[in-house]
């Protein structure tokens, strides 16, 4: 009687997916096609160097979606006191606010003189009307008169960003978390050790540094390609607007809590 050797199924025996029945591949999950067609340069003739230029910011609201979508999730988590979760998602924050900023760097490559041969085709268009990034600004917490009369200049204020500034900013939700775990934030610093809160803690304050940076190597390119006295495109100052808002903070409450620990007096040696 032959007995039947018992082993792995082979590739062929596996159940087909409703995916590769269905015919999903590669460029259709991505929709590469209709992905690789949005790119469209306005000048005539085509300048070589604008592809590059509508890629870099295409992309950026690419992973200002996903930025904006972890955002979501770590205000969930903060809501729900989940400390673990909330840390979790703040750090996939900020690897993609290194990444949306390191990109900005591919921009050094485009020559000044070559920008102003198609700048005249990008009519009033600013990245200071980009909605996503105005909405990751809110949800981050500004809510300063700068910020306001900003948003108010291209009215009605934009749905998405409307929603994020009817909820409260990261660093309440911080702070409510704080209350509701018994805590003040000064424990945080001058208590007896780090724990997750404090984690937590330092990553809004990477975070914040990250956005930060972009911001910095915003200003840095904008002065490198149209010079610091040039206005933008969509009608602001250029690079000194870009400038007043690198100042601007989301955590105050975070930073100055570093005074009260450096202003305590420090307790005296043990003999």
């Amino acid at each position: 009687m032959s007995v039947r050797k018992r082993g792995r199924k082979k590739p062929n025996d596996a159940p087909r997916s409703a995916a590769v029945e269905s015919g999903i591949d590669y460029g259709s999950y991505l929709a590469l096609d209709e992905l690789l067609a949005l790119q469209q340069p306005r000048s005539s003739p085509e300048h070589p160097d604008e592809l590059l230029f509508i890629v870099v910011h295409q992309s950026s609201e690419l992973w200002f979606k996903a930025i904006l979508h972890d955002l979501d999730g770590l205000i969930v988590a903060l809501e729900a006191r989940d400390v673990g979760l909330a840390l979790w998602r703040l750090q996939r924050v900020n690897t993609l606010m290194r990444i949306v900023s390191e990109q900005l760097s591919s921009l050094n490559a485009l020559p000044p003189q070559h920008f102003a041969q198609f700048r005249t085709f990008l009519g009033t268009s600013s990245g200071a009307q980009s909605i996503q990034f105005r909405a990751i600004e809110a949800a981050s917490g500004l809510r300063d008169d700068h910020f306001m009369r900003a948003l108010e200049e291209h009215a009605p204020i934009p749905p998405l960003v409307q929603r994020v500034l009817e909820r409260p900013t990261l660093q309440d939700l911080f702070l409510r978390l704080l209350d509701g775990a018994g805590a003040k934030l000064e424990d945080l610093y001058l208590g007896p050790g780090p724990g997750l809160l404090f984690f937590l803690a330092e990553a809004l304050l990477e975070y914040e540094q990250q956005f930060g940076q972009w911001r910095f190597k915003h200003v840095q390119l904008v002065e490198r390609i149209l010079g610091p006295q040039t206005g933008g495109t969509g009608g602001t100052l250029g690079s000194r607007y870009l400038m007043r808002t690198i100042d601007q903070r989301f955590f105050p409450k975070l930073w100055d809590v570093r005074g009260k620990f450096f202003g305590k007096k420090s307790p005296p040696a043990k003999p």
